[in-house]
């Protein structure tokens, strides 16, 4: 079976389903994805999000705040703590550090992935992170306020072998997207052919970055056959064997999932 490590499912666009949030479901379970992980971006609308996916049991979720997302406020351990609560809850995240975008809030950003970072190691629940543009000081916090045995993923890869073996270090897995298709993305390719096959998790960050053939497309979970296709090619194994060590990476990492 696939899972799809990263996607959100409450923006996704389900006009392609009359609007019908189940059958984009079954179009998923039909391509054999078998669970999915929905990743909180905003504390606002996280009791929204997780009340859309609670009543299906192969559907789990975040708690967490994405680095554009802060305005100007830190969401505090504590709420991050309490949301960890819930059935399902298996991740902090997506935090991380964005200065593509917003360089004028780096400070903020910070002490919000400090926070998610903290949160995780109290909770024993690991870390998804987005970075773009902020590699070094990506991997300093984790240094300084995350917990290795806890470990996280650093979620749709798009940085260089060099931070990745630096993230495999401490205790973090390399999760691949749609991107990892795009024609231009050759450089990319060839990160993922460096990093162990047992270190590795697929995802589509739906409705964000549709792989090829869709791309331009909007993205929905489904796709995510495609990232284990082109990741399977790559390694040189069956998709079915990409499959099934993606699969158990996901458990190994996210164990509040397993079983």
């Amino acid at each position: 079976m696939f899972i799809d490590s990263h996607c959100h499912l409450d923006r996704l666009d389900l006009s392609p389903y009359d609007g019908d949030f189940n059958a984009m479901l079954s179009a998923a379970s039909e391509r054999n994805i078998q669970k999915m992980l929905c990743v909180s971006i905003e504390m606002e609308q996280f009791k929204q999000m997780y009340a859309q996916i609670a009543p299906y049991s192969h559907i789990y979720a975040s708690v967490g705040v994405h680095p554009l997302n802060t305005d100007g406020q830190v969401v505090s351990v504590d709420a991050l703590l309490e949301e960890t609560k819930r059935e399902r809850i298996v991740a902090i995240g997506e935090t991380g550090l964005d200065y593509y975008y917003q360089q004028d809030t780096v400070e903020v950003q910070q002490d919000s992935f400090r926070n998610h970072l903290q949160a995780s190691a109290q909770s024993g629940l690991p870390t998804i992170v987005h970075t773009r543009d902020a590699r070094e000081d990506t991997l300093r916090i984790i240094r300084e306020s995350g917990d290795a045995e806890v470990g996280g993923v650093l979620h749709c890869f798009t940085e260089n072998w060099e931070m990745a073996k630096a993230a495999l270090d401490l205790n973090y897995m390399i999760s691949f997207s749609g991107i990892v298709t795009f024609r231009n993305a050759e450089e990319l390719r060839q990160v993922a052919k460096q990093v162990p096959l047992d270190r590795i998790l697929i995802e589509t960050d739906a409705p964000y970055l549709a792989p090829v053939p869709y791309r331009g497309k909007k993205n929905e979970p489904k796709y995510v056959v495609e990232v284990a296709q082109c990741i399977a090619d790559l390694k040189g194994v069956s998709i079915d064997a990409l499959a099934e060590q993606t699969t158990a990476n996901f458990h190994r990492l996210f164990s509040k999932a397993a079983g």
